[in-house]
């Protein structure tokens, strides 16, 4: 393998840090930060990432509530908690985890999380704010890219970058990060063709598909940045990207490992949309006149 590969992990560890900075300065003027994870599945790799989100809010210094409310849960009782933790002063951001009981419509649920605690993102009012450039959360993954690519010093105004895959959690979102970061950005997907034709000439690819060795060495150009958020669970549990890792590190110039690449920086993210909500409503609460 040529391509240098880059690990997420130091960047993940720097954010967590700020976090738990910003989480120290807010309780140390009398707000600790809190967070809500909103579960219904019996999927134990979910459990996992909850359990580890709440382990990692705990040593950051952040609150993190579990609100489990079973695999069999109603799409209306799941709007009921969502909209009472919307409305309750001491939770500051909100997450609903996927996968969600079958029959369940994601797209109804995300609605009734309020912007302002929408720390992954996921209302489409904070996509819509993403749009046209307003303060918004931006989805964790997506941000996680940017983040990853400042990290590096890898430039992105007037690069040629192309996003494999168009999902509201990562394709959609990032290109609208991509766009603000001025890069020249082209967003392909299941329609359109041969990825070569596009992915070739590319300065940065990053691919966010959801499927196995989507993107191969002849894919990509001596000059390719590759950023694979693609998680795909094998039959012995480990994890691999969209990318195959070992046709493509002997092209690309760059490559972000699975895992341990984007995947790892998106938790410390939503600690630090946590805290940076906390903030912000906690000024919110100073400028509200007195009764």
């Amino acid at each position: 393998m040529t391509a240098a590969l880059l690990s997420g992990k130091p960047l993940a560890k720097l954010l967590h840090l700020q976090a738990t900075a910003q989480a120290k300065a807010l309780a140390e003027g009398g707000l600790r930060p809190a967070l809500a994870v909103v579960v219904a599945t019996e999927d134990g790799s979910t459990h996992w990432y909850v359990r580890s989100i709440e382990r990692a809010a705990e040593n950051a210094g952040i609150s993190c509530r579990i609100v489990d409310l079973g695999h069999d849960a109603s799409e209306q009782v799941l709007i009921d908690v969502l909209k009472d933790l919307s409305r309750e002063p001491s939770v500051n951001g909100i997450i609903l985890q996927t996968p969600l009981p079958s029959g369940v419509r994601a797209d109804e649920l995300v609605r009734h999380i309020t912007p302002e605690k929408d720390i992954d993102g996921a209302n489409p009012l904070s996509l819509g704010l993403l749009a046209v450039g307003q303060r918004a959360f931006a989805p964790a993954t997506a941000r996680a890219v940017i983040e990853m690519l400042e990290h590096f010093e890898i430039p992105t105004a007037g690069r040629n970058v192309v996003v494999v895959g168009r999902s509201t959690v990562v394709g959609k979102p990032l290109s609208l990060l991509l766009l603000q970061k001025d890069a020249t950005t082209t967003v392909c997907h299941s329609r359109s063709g041969p990825l070569e034709r596009y992915t070739k000439s590319a300065d940065i690819v990053i691919v966010a598909a959801g499927r196995r060795g989507l993107l191969t060495g002849t894919d990509v150009s001596p000059q390719s940045v590759v950023i694979d958020v693609g998680t795909n669970v094998l039959p012995d549990g480990s994890l691999t990207g969209d990318v195959d890792e070992v046709s493509v590190g002997s092209v690309a110039a760059a490559l972000t490992p699975v895992p341990g690449g984007v995947g790892s920086v998106t938790t410390s993210l939503l600690l630090l949309h946590t805290t940076d909500a906390a903030r912000e409503q906690s000024h919110m609460l100073v400028s509200l006149p007195a009764k």
